[in-house]
């Protein structure tokens, strides 16, 4: 006589936090330029344990990894990110090979008034990831916005900022994407292939001062 099988209780994790099985669904956007937004494609059985396992940010600006504490959940799905089988469908989706390129991971956890300005990525960026972290937005300042110009009003289309939706472009001369002001929280994942391991450090270094300055000037966030 077979033996009951165990029902898995609601504080084990999830086979996997990313459904990349959506993500090869989802149409490629070329208009203005490459890009594709999918909505819940952290899983939906997977999201709450992600918030709970969130790095607290209580200031204004990206921070790398090595900065922050997080919990186990969080770091799965960052491995997620970065693993093989995500990779290879991003670069079936925009044809192109990764092979050797890095990935650098920053965190926010705060918008400031000074951040969303419109611009297009440096150069040294070829894909870039933003994977959405708040459970519900009702205001219309930081819903990210590409561009079809620099003009803030020149929208193509408008990402809101929730609840695991995945926006990933490729950087271009005319990626121009920003949002309108927003102060407050607005949890948001950035993760972007870059063409070479120098780039990085220098980013690192550069998010590491400016860390710093944050955690110890309370209107750091304002500049």
């Amino acid at each position: 006589m077979s033996q009951p099988q165990p029902v898995p209780s609601a504080s084990q994790p999830c086979l996997t936090m990313i459904d990349v099985e959506k993500f090869s669904a989802t149409s490629l956007s070329t208009n203005p330029f490459d890009y594709i937004i999918v909505p819940g494609f952290v899983q939906s059985q997977a999201f709450d344990q992600v918030i709970a396992a969130y790095p607290p940010i209580d200031k204004g600006g990206s921070f790398p990894l090595h900065l922050l504490k997080y919990g186990p959940a969080f770091q799965r799905l960052l491995d997620e990110l970065q693993g093989p089988e995500f990779r290879q469908a991003v670069e079936k989706k925009f044809s192109v090979d990764l092979t050797g390129k890095p990935t650098m991971i920053t965190v926010r956890g705060v918008c400031s008034k000074r951040d969303g300005k419109v611009h297009t990525d440096t150069e040294s960026k070829i894909l870039s990831l933003l994977l959405y972290m708040n459970p519900a937005w009702e205001k219309e300042g930081g819903r990210l916005r590409l561009l079809r110009s620099d003009n803030i009003e020149d929208v193509a289309t408008e990402v809101p900022p929730v609840a695991g939706t995945l926006l990933v472009f490729r950087r271009a001369d005319n990626s121009f994407h920003g949002h309108k002001m927003h102060v407050g929280a607005r949890k948001v994942i950035q993760m972007n292939w870059v063409t070479d391991q120098k780039f990085i450090d220098h980013s690192m270094k550069r998010h590491g001062i400016s860390a710093f300055i944050k955690r110890f000037n309370p209107f750091s966030g304002d500049y």
